[in-house]
């Protein structure tokens, strides 16, 4: 269907994934219908289906941009050369890259469930393409005695989940900064992997 003159397409698609982004996160993925969802943009509910098919590719929609967006970020940076600090970077990476984006990450992994399986499998390669980069660089440094880690699988999976974890509590204005609980939180990774 094409768009009238001076429609805005441009304005209104980016509103619908922000205010399924959000509702998504406060109520769950199956409480929320397209027609909360066209209601709080401000559009009729068949407006919605110009920007996308059905509720199901509008969640997928988002958490494919979000692991996207999160590889892409990742690619750009400057990795150092030795594990530790890769180690680092990774840890202080992955705090404040999800600290301002804790909708996206809420919806990104309490919403998995939600997905078709099709969905689910697109969705699982891009989060393995992450978790790989981290596993890696544990290997690299178990096998050069920089860390003893008996499961680099395993510790992947452990150390992602807690520093995932920071957007569960951490609160802007708090009696931390970003920066500090990095700090910590990296002191926390180092030595649970030293040898």
């Amino acid at each position: 269907m094409a768009r009238t003159t001076g429609s805005h397409s441009d304005i209104t698609g980016p509103r619908i994934r922000d205010v399924a982004m959000r509702l998504f996160a406060q109520h769950g993925y199956a409480a929320v219908s397209m027609r909360q969802i066209a209601s709080d943009v401000g559009v009729q509910a068949g407006a919605l289906y110009n920007y996308t098919p059905d509720k199901q590719s509008l969640l997928f929609g988002l958490m494919q941009g979000h692991m996207e967006d999160l590889l892409a970020a990742r690619a750009a940076r400057d990795v150092p050369e030795d594990s530790l600090a890769q180690l680092e970077d990774f840890t202080r990476f992955h705090i404040a890259f999800h600290m301002e984006r804790a909708d996206a990450v809420f919806v990104s992994y309490m919403e998995l469930r939600s997905l078709s399986d099709e969905n689910f499998a697109t969705i699982e390669t891009l989060r393995r393409r992450y978790e790989d980069e981290l596993e890696q660089i544990l290997r690299q440094g178990v096998c050069t005695g920089v860390f003893s880690v008996p499961d680099t699988k395993i510790a992947t999976l452990a150390l992602i989940a807690m520093l995932t974890g920071v957007n569960t509590w951490y609160r802007t204005g708090g009696r931390l900064s970003v920066e500090e609980v990095e700090t910590i939180y990296w002191d926390m990774v180092r030595k649970a992997v030293a040898p």
